[in-house]
């Protein structure tokens, strides 16, 4: 563009004339136009271009004249040439212009508005006006007067304002005479150079001086008497900014000069102009001012589109003729003038369009809080300045998306306008779909923080298109937003409002926001969800316009186009209630607050935000939120706000609400940690988020309180947003109030427990921050069994019992109900709290309520879906999307005169609204108890023969549920985890299945099969699915076939997953356990023996490779911070179970019968590899009848004799495993129970075997070694690793730790002992200390050091290196003791540095979801003594003390445990001993502790692990130097 601009100008440079008003043909010149056209050429006076125009010379002549003929006529021989030379030129290049230029304009548009000067518009380069240039019309409608002005590259500033000022006074001058309002445009051009009225603009360095300009111009132009009126007719110049193609800024503007000669005004005056200015020639010399100014009188007047000065000499008239008959004129032309203006004057403003908007952006309800449209979609052009302080409307709006064409809206559009309110920007690329929707809707957090889309560039440095280009080059990835908003998984089907907003006139038929309308309309399948808002008439014809001729569809009944910006934006504010037009507040404590920003409220996007002025304004729907709650809908902040009005009485207060609130909460506030965290447990429907959240109203002045709303939110995003409200609005210095956070329903602990260590890596460590919690978590947690859980652990537990006060005050409460609402016995939420959770109060509402249920009726099936997830899988709402789908409702708006609850009929007081914050967020309906859903499932199958199973099918195979978009994932997620879910619990059989599964095998025996199938279509790419098929098959049906093809199935569909592998062997395992259950043969025969041991060496290689994929498993879990799960140990376990099996088949055959003790011991002999079966077979007396056993057992001879080091191996790790690494928090893991139990009946059969028989019956002398024999006691009591003696710390008694002690005395006297051995006796000696410290067999400590040195003296195998440097880190820390000599400990950094290398190399893989656990504390004491276990602690301290860090406040830990001193290095601490050459290198328990202490120094207490020594309780103490640094333990 700015080339052909170039290319332009130069061609006007030579042409010396702007172009207007001649045509574009010059053949088809008149007279006036030559003499204009020469008249403007450079150096040619004004008295030749009226000689030309007296003698005629019109286009055509023009073409002919020679240069004589110019002189004959009496125009010089200069001036003559040069306008031939101009004319000449002139044809030439216009020629060029129209062969090789080829400038092409672009659409209309509207001029700004008349008289205005603050209006939101502006041009768009290359439109063109469509408007004429023409005379006087109405008087009121402007006339135009188009100028190119670019022809000003050489001209200085007073040249260009000169040029500026005669043409606006000519222009002015005329319209005023002629008494028509008029406009005269500078940078527009006209033909024949450009397209008539074609926007140019020109670059304008100084505004002010063209106003400056103008006024003089008037001061100096205009006769004395009339200067007055022409400062009031002539508008001061208004500058319109011009925009490129792509909506950029082009740094050019158009000058427009209005015109307006008001009746009032002008009066019957007219108006002559001087061609000098009259100032100046007053003051020349030798002149008589009269004279000249007389001589340069003119009269403009508008001659159609042209400005004639009467004055000037006429072919057509006498002279002066025109001119007096036009004066004479000039009274009833100013009485047109005034008639004109008071018609227009007459016209009467009557519009309803501020009702039309209220209805239609509301849906109805006439209130924003209670719109019909859950949410709004934006789509918006190009603003203006002027525009932005009347759209704050758009700021409280629940705006999902923003769609802006406007390429510059971060820098001075729109979207800066927003920055007081957070939103995510997006590329329309971002919305393209390569995964699951609500993945992706996730991941841009749609739903949640309003997404503002850049339809035009700007995103990645993306060039802005033009309007012409745009739709291939934008166009289809703007389509895919659009389609991707309007998928029913992202928003509700007509419950969302589509408002284009038209900023800038769009007038173009190519616009981009033509084609969105269109791909929005198409999407929707109409208008009624689009709401079009134009400011003004003009951008509502061209809009509407534009729309009928390209799709045929009249829109004025869905625009709103009479009413200004400032209107609309008062409008739409008036909807919203009160208390949300009131500003929110954050405490700061003491009675302080600050103001809580909606943008920093929107940064905050996971949390729900309790302000200490929340519901301030009130509520007009006070019954309605009462109500629904009261029928069992959740709590709101507006149910705790209404019972604290006057009148009310007080919210009910739980029993524990009191102990939480004045002990639980200052205990843990007295600690250091940075984030604290307590349980609040409860059985669904008791009131526990409730309770949770009474306690935050209660405490919203002491804390700053918040909610978490989304669970599935990274907990990194969580802390991060935690911390910038902890932090909000504070300084750094100040003591802050900390956060109290309550996170609700989580599956697992875990999960809080890894959000308490994110917010603990985000907490600013200042000191004045590290003395108390800057963040208390309240963890409201839902459970089905209360006794898998340790009591101690959990203060606060809320069962289904009332207290006799509870119940006192539900009777007072229902009191006040009742007196406002007649309806009162329907609020079964509450009165099933009130009746304290009566069997019989709920039964009698179900039965009652479904009397008359018949499952051929749609609200019928409904409810009974509804109530089978409610009872089998917590919180599993429907969406109401689906509701009203499957019920064949109209989809209807969220207004309380309209509800999805009355399409159940008589079945609507079951059920009630809710939210769900899933990966996008949705209405949904969800039974109102979950008491309430297990006795209407009862009352149906009891008393209506409909059953589970039935209920069951009808969710699995019915398509109409899975339809919906919106929810879809999260029904599929329910439904399947209610059947895939188990609940673990000690006993196994408890959990073969899910509860449902198992409810339906016993309720409909056999119907569970089809179930199953069923759940196989409905699911067929889910692995576990397939999995929970084997699983069947292979439990409950033992059909091992087709539990082999699922388990296969499976595997196919995951190959990566260690528990689907592990299902492979487990079907193995079974089929060789049900054989040999089904077996009644005793013994078992050859061909049987070889079965089995095909099927347990199949199963045995199956459970390999499941610990194979196990290892490569917890690798990759390791990089997933929500995966939380373990190792996996099910392989190792079940080749364990396969070994066993195999003794029990081989105890079962002659060869080796278990009742024959030389046989028993034959076969632990041949299992351990010390036997082989030829040779056994040799020695057989009967070995003939064995014969064919021989054979098969031959064939399995390699399986066979490694089953007992196997056995060995996996035993060994598994302890190893369980004993040295415990869970990553405290607290009781019922599967790992199950698992070490059953692991221990396996041991006893391995110790059965090779523990209690004797290979020395095979010989003569039948009398056992000593040795032997002792070793196998020490196997038998797990005693021969160090991970086996450290056990005993946690059991209770000293036996048999005595006994282990003095067989490994017995071994190091009579020097029996390897260095494993004399290892395990130092661990022994320990243990036994700890355990039983008056027992005599306990070595002397002295002596035990120097057992120790020798050992550390020798070379140490790497399968002991764990062992010996653990051992060492332990016994070696320096002491104050006379009996301990420094140079023990001079290579105790040695020691653990070979200590973390060998746990780095043989449990770090394995440590994931897990922590190295602590065997030991430092104590005190000195000897044996100073060695405190946790064993011991934990007998007396819940783990949550120590999670909290709540066990170091105790006084009895305080007098026992050792305060050491170090200075913090980068993640550890270098900790100084009694034994000034030595400090170790600590860990700290959390890296966290360590924040914003680095190079202070602490105090803390010593734990030992595997992984080495552990700092507990990290305190900061005053820095004294040297002298502070002295007093180290």
């Amino acid at each position: 563009m700015p080339e052909i601009l170039q290319i332009l100008t130069f061609i006007l440079f030579w042409f010396q004339g702007d172009g207007g008003q001649l045509p574009a043909e010059i053949k088809s010149w008149s007279t006036e136009h030559v003499r204009k056209w020469t008249r403007e050429l450079k150096n040619i006076d004004e008295e030749y271009a009226n000689i030309m125009y007296q003698q005629k010379i019109n286009g055509e002549s023009l073409f002919l004249l020679e240069k004589s003929d110019l002189m004959e006529a009496g125009i010089p021989l200069g001036p003559a040439k040069l306008i031939i030379h101009k004319r000449d030129e002139l044809v030439k290049l216009k020629a060029e212009m129209v062969n090789d230029l080829g400038v092409q304009a672009g659409g209309p548009c509207k001029p700004y508005p008349f008289n205005r000067f603050h209006e939101a518009y502006r041009y768009r380069v290359n439109s063109c006006l469509d408007i004429p240039e023409s005379g006087a019309l109405d008087l009121i409608e402007p006339c135009h007067e188009f100028k190119a002005f670019i022809n000003t590259a050489n001209a200085t500033k007073d040249e260009k304002l000169k040029k500026f000022t005669d043409e606006v006074k000519f222009f002015a001058a005329a319209c005023m005479n002629s008494r028509t309002n008029g406009t005269i445009h500078f940078g527009v051009g006209d033909q024949p150079v450009f397209n008539h009225g074609q926007i140019l603009g020109f670059s304008v360095e100084d505004k002010e001086s063209f106003g400056k300009a103008l006024h003089d111009m008037i001061e100096g132009h205009f006769e004395h008497k009339h200067v007055e009126a022409a400062k009031k007719c002539i508008k001061p110049p208004r500058f319109v900014e011009v925009l490129q193609p792509d909506m950029t800024s082009s740094e050019n503007y158009v000058i427009e000069v209005d015109i307006e000669p008001a009746f009032s005004v002008c009066e019957e005056n007219f108006y002559h102009v001087f061609g000098v200015d009259k100032r100046k020639s007053r003051r020349s010399k030798g002149k008589d001012p009269k004279e000249d100014a007389k001589e340069s009188k003119s009269f403009y007047i508008r001659d159609n589109s042209s400005t004639r000065d009467l004055l000037l000499p006429n072919s057509q008239f006498k002279p002066l003729e025109e001119y007096n008959r036009y004066r004479k004129n000039i009274e009833k032309l100013s009485q047109q003038r005034k008639e004109a203006e008071e018609k227009r004057l007459a016209v009467v403003r009557n519009s309803v369009q501020g009702s039309k908007l209220c209805e239609m952006i509301t849906g109805g309800s006439h209130s924003l809080d209670k719109s019909s449209f859950e949410s709004y979609i934006l789509v918006t052009n190009k603003s203006h300045p002027v525009q932005l302080d009347s759209l704050s409307f758009l700021q409280d709006m629940n705006l999902t998306a923003v769609l802006d064409f406007d390429p510059e809206s971060s820098e001075k559009g729109l979207k800066k306008f927003f920055e007081e309110r957070n939103t995510n920007v997006h590329s329309p690329a971002q919305y393209r779909i390569t995964e699951p929707v609500e993945d992706i809707a996730s991941k841009l957090k749609l739903t949640r923080i309003t997404s503002w889309i850049f339809c035009n560039g700007v995103i990645n440095k993306e060039e802005p298109s033009d309007i012409s280009s745009w739709s291939t080059e934008k166009g289809a990835s703007v389509r895919d937003v659009v389609s991707f908003l309007c998928r029913g998984e992202v928003l509700p089907p007509r419950r969302f409002l589509v408002i284009f907003l038209l900023l800038s006139d769009v007038t173009d038929s190519k616009d981009p926001l033509l084609e969105i309308f269109n791909t929005f309309r198409q999407e929707l399948r109409g208008l009624d969800q689009i709401l079009c808002i134009c400011e003004n008439s003009r951008s509502f014809i061209s809009w509407k316009q534009l729309i009928e001729a390209r799709y045929g569809d009249n829109i004025s009944h869905r625009c709103i186009s009479e009413l200004s910006f400032a209107e609309i934006n008062g409008t739409v504010l008036s909807l919203w209630s009160n208390n949300r037009r009131s500003s929110r507040f954050l405490t700061c404590g003491g009675g302080s607050k600050v103001l809580l920003t909606k943008k920093m409220e929107g940064c905050l996007d996971t949390l729900d935000i309790l302000c200490v002025n929340q519901c301030e304004g009130g509520n007009d729907d006070k019954l309605s939120i009462q109500e629904n709650f009261y029928k069992g809908g959740k709590v709101s902040w507006w149910n705790f706000y209404f019972s604290e009005e006057p009148g009310s009485t007080p919210f009910i207060k739980r029993d524990k609400f009191d102990y939480i609130i004045d002990t639980i909460i200052p205990d843990l506030c007295s600690l250091t940690r940075p984030c604290v965290l307590f349980n609040i447990m409860h059985l669904p429907g008791c009131g526990g988020t409730t309770l949770a959240m009474h306690i935050l109203w209660a405490q919203k002045e002491k804390f700053r309180c918040v909610v978490l709303k989304d669970r599935a939110a990274d907990p990194g995003d969580v802390a991060k947003q935690v911390v910038q409200l902890l932090t909000y609005g504070t300084t750094e210095q100040a003591t802050r109030l900390p956060v109290l956070l309550m996170v609700d329903d989580f599956e697992e602990r875990d999960a809080v427990y890894s959000l308490q260590q994110s917010i603990e890596k985000a907490c600013p460590r200042t000191s004045a921050a590290a003395s108390s919690p800057q963040v208390v978590i309240l963890n409201c947690m839902r459970t089905e069994f209360w006794d898998q859980h340790d009591t101690s652990s959990n203060p606060v537990f809320i069962g289904n019992e009332l207290s006799e006060q509870e119940q006192k005050l539900f009777q007072k409460k229902l009191e006040e109900i009742e007196k406002t609402y007649k309806n009162a016995d329907t609020f079964y939420g509450f009165m099933i709290l009130k009746k304290n959770f009566s069997p019989e109060y709920i039964k009698g509402v179900a039965k009652n309520t479904l009397k008359s249920f018949n499952i051929n009726h749609k609200e019928a099936q409904l409810i009974a879906v509804m109530v089978l997830l409610n009872s089998y899988c917590k919180n599993a709402p429907l969406s109401v999307t689906l509701c009203e789908a499957f019920l064949g409702l109209p989809t209807k708006e969220r207004s309380e005169f309209c509800k999805v609850q009355d399409g159940f009929g008589k079945f609507s007081t079951l059920v009630t609204r809710c939210s769900v914050q899933d990966k996008v967020v949705f209405e949904a309906v969800k039974i109102i108890h979950p008491s309430m859903a297990e006795h209407c499932l009862e009352e149906l199958t009891t008393n209506h023969s409909i059953s589970k199973a039935e209920i069951t099918n009808l969710l699995l195979t019915t398509d109409k549920f899975y339809d919906c978009l919106q929810g879809k994932d999260k029904l599929l997620q329910d439904v399947r985890a209610m059947l895939v879910r188990r609940y673990h619990t000690t006993e196994a059989e408890d959990t073969r299945f899910s509860p449902l599964v198992q409810a339906i095998i016993k309720d409909t025996p056999g119907s569970e099969e089809t179930v199953l199938y069923n759940a196989a279509k409905r699911f067929e790419k889910d692995a576990i699915v397939s999995q929970l098929l084997a699983r069947y098959h292979y439990l409950k049906k033992r059909d091992f076939r087709e539990a082999k093809d699922w388990a296969k199935k499976a595997k196919d569909i995951d190959g990566q997953s260690s528990y689907i592998a592990d299902t492979s062997a487990q079907v193995i395992k079974h089929e060789l356990r049900n054989a040999i259950e089904s077996n009644r043969d005793d013994p078992i025969k050859p061909d049987q023996l070889r079965d089995y041991l095909n099927m347990a060496s199949s199963a045995s290689e199956a459970f390999k490779d499941t610990q194979a994929i196990a290892k490569k498993e917890v690798a990759l879990k390791s990089q997933n911070r929500k995966d939380y799960s373990p190792y996996n140990c099910s392989g190792r376990q079940g080749e364990i179970q396969v070994a066993v099996m195999v003794i029990e088949i081989l105890e079962k055959i002659p060869v080796f019968s278990s009742l024959d003790k030389v046989r028993r011991a034959i076969l632990s002999q041949v299992l351990s590899g010390q036997l082989t079966i030829q040779a056994i077979a040799q020695n057989d007396h009967v070995k003939h009848k064995h014969t064919s056993y021989y054979h098969v057992l031959l064939n399995f001879e390699p399986f066979l004799k490694n089953i007992k080091d196997n056995m060995k191996k996996q035993f060994d790790f598994l302890d190893s495993f369980f004993i040295n690494l415990q869970p990553f928090f405290s607290q009781k893991d019922v599967r790992e129970e199950r698992t070490r139990k059953e692991l221990l009946k396996s041991f006893h059969k391995y110790v059965d075997l090779f523990c209690k028989t004797d290979p020395h019956e095979l010989m003569p002398n039948k009398i056992m070694p000593t040795l032997f024999k002792l070793r196998q006691l020490l196997e038998m009591h797990k005693a021969d690793t160090h991970f086996g003696i450290l056990e005993y710390l946690s059991r209770n008694g000293s036996d048999p730790l005595e006994a282990i002690v003095q067989q490994y005395a017995y071994l190091y006297t009579y020097k029996h002992a390897n260095l494993r051995d004399v290892v395990n006796y130092i661990y022994a000696s320990v243990v036994l200390a700890c355990v039983w410290p008056q027992s005599k067999y306990i070595r002397p400590y002295t002596e035990l050091l120097q057992i120790l040195r020798h050992v550390l003296s020798c070379q140490v195998p790497h399968t002991d290196s764990l062992a010996v440097h653990f051992i060492a880190s332990v016994i070696l820390w320096p002491e104050n003791n006379p009996l301990f000599h420094y140079d023990l400990s001079a290579k105790l950094g040695t020691y653990l540095s070979q200590l973390r290398s060998t746990f780095s190399n043989e449990m770090q893989s394995m440590e994931h979801g897990k922590k190295p656990a602590v065997h030991f504390y430092l104590g005190k004491k000195s000897g044996y003594a100073r060695l405190v276990s946790h064993g011991h602690l934990s007998k007396f301290w819940s783990p949550e003390h120590f999670d909290n860090g709540q066990i170091w406040r105790e006084d009895r830990v305080r007098r026992n445990l050792q305060m050491v001193q170090g200075v913090v290095q980068k993640n550890c601490i270098l900790a100084s001993t009694c034994n000034p050459n030595v400090k170790v290198e600590v860990i700290p328990q959390y890296l966290t502790h360590l924040k914003g202490k680095e190079q202070k120094l602490v105090s803390f207490y010593i734990g030992f692990t595997m992984k080495g020594p552990v700092a507990f309780d990290i305190q900061e103490i005053p820095w004294h130097g040297s002298e502070g640094a002295s007093h180290h333990y």
